[in-house]
């Protein structure tokens, strides 16, 4: 049996300038950071390896580690991944055109993952049409430098459809992360808060001849290890880093350095989220609760929606009667936000990256929360380009594009917006200076003439006014009480939106200290059984 341990430094060894280096994270969940800390030291000593391409599928920093150890010029020459926002040294490459960046949605990136594992060229969908990923818009091309290369995704037509074909991106050497290794290389992920796309970019590095490389913490004798809990077999397994737990480079997340209830080992007693105060978030929360339903399937993305629709559903007491969702593969439970995004504290069950998004892709959430950052006449929506700051889509385009009902969560304005909530009344004491309703988005991360031609539910909620896409346009439907149309809402807007017929006043107990009282409502239609 060959020797498969190995330490941090020797590891760098194969990993060759020009290589293709493939990482699997989430935030800090699943972060290498014994290797990464590693490559960074071995480049800046020694400037080798260089001039690498870096493929990753989720955001994986928390604005100084993961990734961000990577963040040099001359050591990544490509970077290809899905979302930069927590990782600001990558940004600033990024926007200095200092390397040649690629952005391709992330279920998109893990799914292409498996599709290169099962020997294919690449992977079909449908995801990014219409959006800043299709090549007859952008082709997921950044800057300046990757404008003047080839795109890693062409148009096709098949069956008489339109469709995205993602290419293959053969991989040299990857870095996964796992708990417990056996001497042949078997790998479980007993205290991992989430399995990620592990298995599939092993796979897919193995099928190029490429190296895999596991940091795990703790290493065993083989024979001792559960063949139901192997997560990773040996045979798709190189070599084993064993982290330091003293230095922690094995952080569970990066709130947490190990809490059992992440990774389902028990359940924690929460049985309800704080309350929020009342503020415009919580005002765009509630009337998103609004939308939910008896046994919904939710999908909550980051900001606003992340923060407010948990919290207010459990405040309203239906919060056990919804499934919430997380790209990463939770299901149930309690989502963490911030940094911990992508975690979910007793959480139902947790699957692996790539077959959250076959879920998500084949129209199995009934609905998902987002935020928006522009929004245009067409109902196209931006949250991945800010002047001239990418962040990039993560799992945005391909959640929103599929979901039955999108609820797209935002302030009306930026910059400065000051209000007062009293007595059942929204007052604007200061407007933003940042117009957000616009006549043209900077970068399309939601097609809006798209979900028109699939009769998409689209609702664009404010603390001011909610709006509706509808197959002539963006139709301003509710206002808040206190807010006068002309000038708060029509003169705060680039565009003029199609006033609705039965244009009403939002519900004034959205904006009232008292919780809403809304569970009676939501559960209409719904039947009561009585357990004898």
């Amino acid at each position: 049996m060959t020797e498969k341990l190995i330490s941090p430094k020797n590891a760098i060894n194969f990993l060759n300038s020009e290589n293709t280096f493939a990482v699997c994270g989430f935030t800090m969940m699943g972060a290498c950071e014994a290797f990464l800390s590693q490559l960074e030291e071995t480049f800046l000593k020694t400037g080798e390896p260089k001039n690498l391409t870096l493929l990753h599928a989720a955001g994986h920093s928390d604005r100084v580690n993961g990734i961000e150890h990577l963040a040099h010029r001359g050591l990544v020459k490509r970077i290809i991944g899905s979302h930069w926002g927590l990782a600001p040294k990558w940004g600033e490459l990024i926007n200095h055109n200092a390397i040649e960046a690629h952005c391709l949605p992330q279920g998109q990136i893990t799914h292409l993952m498996r599709a290169m594992a099962s020997g294919k060229p690449g992977n079909l969908s449908q995801v990014g049409l219409g959006t800043f990923i299709d090549p007859r818009v952008e082709g997921g091309k950044i800057n300046d430098l990757a404008r003047e290369k080839d795109s890693f995704v062409d148009v096709v037509d098949f069956y008489g459809e339109k469709y995205l074909f993602y290419k293959q991106i053969p991989i040299d050497l990857c870095v996964i992360r796992g708990t417990t290794a056996d001497e042949f290389g078997n790998v479980t992920m007993e205290d991992e808060a989430i399995k990620l796309e592990a298995l599939s970019l092993a796979q897919a590095t193995k099928r190029y001849g490429g190296k895999v490389i596991v940091q795990v913490k703790n290493y065993v004798k083989r024979g001792q290890l559960n063949p139901r809990s192997v997560e990773l077999p040996g045979i798709f397994v190189d070599h084993i880093i064993v982290a330091d737990e003293v230095d922690q480079t094995h952080r569970q997340t990066t709130g947490y350095f190990s809490n059992p209830a992440l990774s389902g080992k028990y359940q924690s007693p929460v049985e309800e989220l704080s309350r929020l105060p009342l503020t415009i978030r919580k005002v765009i929360g509630r009337r998103g609760v609004k939308e939910l339903y008896h046994e919904a399937v939710v999908n909550l993305g980051t900001g606003i929606p992340g923060d407010t629709i948990g919290p207010v559903a459990s405040e309203e007491g239906i919060l056990e009667d919804i499934t919430l969702t997380v790209e990463s593969g939770v299901i149930g439970g309690i989502p963490l936000g911030g940094t911990d995004f992508g975690v979910g504290i007793n959480a139902d069950a947790i699957i692996e990256h790539p077959y959250q998004f076959d879920y998500y892709n084949g129209q199995g959430v009934d609905i998902t929360y987002m935020g928006a950052a522009e929004v245009d006449s067409k109902g196209d929506i931006n949250v991945s380009k800010f002047g001239p700051k990418t962040v990039g889509c993560g799992g945005f385009i391909d959640i929103t594009q599929n979901a039955k009902k999108v609820v797209f969560c935002s302030t009306f304005t930026a910059g400065g917006l000051e209000t007062k909530i009293s007595n059942g009344k929204l007052e604007i004491v200061k407007e933003g200076k940042i117009k957000k309703f616009v006549n043209q988005v900077q970068q399309i991360t939601f097609s809006g003439p798209l979900a028109r031609s699939k009769n998409q539910k689209v609702l664009i909620v404010t603390e001011r006014a909610v709006f509706e896409l509808s197959e002539a346009g963006v139709v301003l439907i509710e206002y808040a009480p206190g807010i006068n149309i002309g000038r708060d809402i029509l003169e705060q807007m680039d565009f003029t939106p199609i006033i609705s017929e039965e244009l009403k006043e939002m519900d004034q107990e959205i904006f009232k200290e008292e919780k809403m009282v809304f569970k009676n409502e939501f559960m209409q239609g719904t039947e009561q059984l009585t357990v004898v």
